[in-house]
């Protein structure tokens, strides 16, 4: 019996699935129906003769067969973007404007962007930090080719999700949430969705608070923090080594998750095109 020949795009799409949790979300990540991606999946399983998802009605879930192909899969699609990149495009140049909250531009962004300027050392990147009130303005009025934005899980300005963040209490060792009076609370100007996420966590929880100390500078209110003003909210894996992510309910009430999405303007260069597709790939998502 011959050996079967894997298609990457049904690998690409198997990934995608994966990553996201469901196919309706990989369909709008791969820009493809929800319906067409049920069907690679499907053609994929019937390929390897292998069930590759449990499936319920909101969401599926690797099999362990799943879990095998997984890291094969993204090894095979590796290999695939890296010789697309290095062979197919290399005199690829012009200039891409991406906008990003300053937190992700300085943790989960230099690694991705550091291999996208490795495939195409002639395209430049003029990359912005600001806040997403800022970010979405600014994108409207033309500045950016690019711009990555915080948003409500439940989405709300289009673009692609690339990023699911678990958002954590965070202050200095030596704060105490269980002080007697107000919470002091150190945030973003408002409209912020970390603000929007400490707020109405603590009035659900009936806790008292106040805004101790507002600053626009992701160095600014970790500063603050350090000092012992407030207690901020950060993504878990954001928190610096220096502060202390409070994960006890007891202290203080849970809070949802936020997510990161993409938008991109209608009419991209080359470039940014290839920097979308680049990010999209190569972020490391929790979805």
């Amino acid at each position: 019996m011959p050996l079967a020949n894997l298609d990457l795009d049904l690998l690409r799409a198997f990934v995608t699935v994966a990553e996201t949790g469901n196919m309706t979300s990989a369909g709008e990540r791969l820009r493809r129906s929800q319906s067409a991606v049920s069907l690679q999946i499907k053609r994929l399983e019937t390929c390897l003769e292998l069930r590759l998802f449990d499936r319920s009605p909101r969401a599926v879930r690797l099999t362990a067969a799943g879990e095998r192909l997984m890291s094969h899969a993204r090894a095979m699609l590796a290999l695939n973007d890296s010789i697309i990149d290095e062979l197919a495009e290399p005199a690829l140049e012009g200039t891409v404007r991406l906008g990003t909250p300053e937190d992700f531009a300085t943790t989960h962004l230099p690694i991705v962007l550091a291999k996208f300027a490795e495939s195409h050392p002639r395209v430049s990147l003029e990359v912005s930090c600001d806040l997403t009130l800022n970010l979405l303005d600014r994108f409207l009025g033309g500045e950016f080719d690019l711009v990555l934005v915080k948003r409500e899980v439940t989405g709300g300005e289009g673009g692609v999700r690339v990023w699911r963040e678990p958002l954590v209490w965070a202050a200095s060792p030596r704060f105490d949430p269980m002080a007697a009076g107000a919470l002091p609370l150190v945030v973003s100007p408002s409209p912020c969705v970390y603000r929007a996420r400490a707020v109405g966590a603590l009035n659900e929880a009936g806790r008292q608070w106040r805004i101790a100390y507002t600053c626009g500078s992701l160095a600014g209110s970790q500063a603050a923090v350090r000092a012992g003003l407030g207690v901020t909210v950060l993504p878990r894996d954001m928190v610096p080594d220096d502060l202390a992510a409070i994960d006890s309910p007891h202290e203080l009430p849970d809070l949802q998750d936020t997510e990161i999405a993409l938008l991109s303007a209608n009419s991209l260069t080359v470039p940014a095109q290839r920097l979308s597709d680049h990010i999209i790939r190569t972020v490391e998502r929790r979805i």
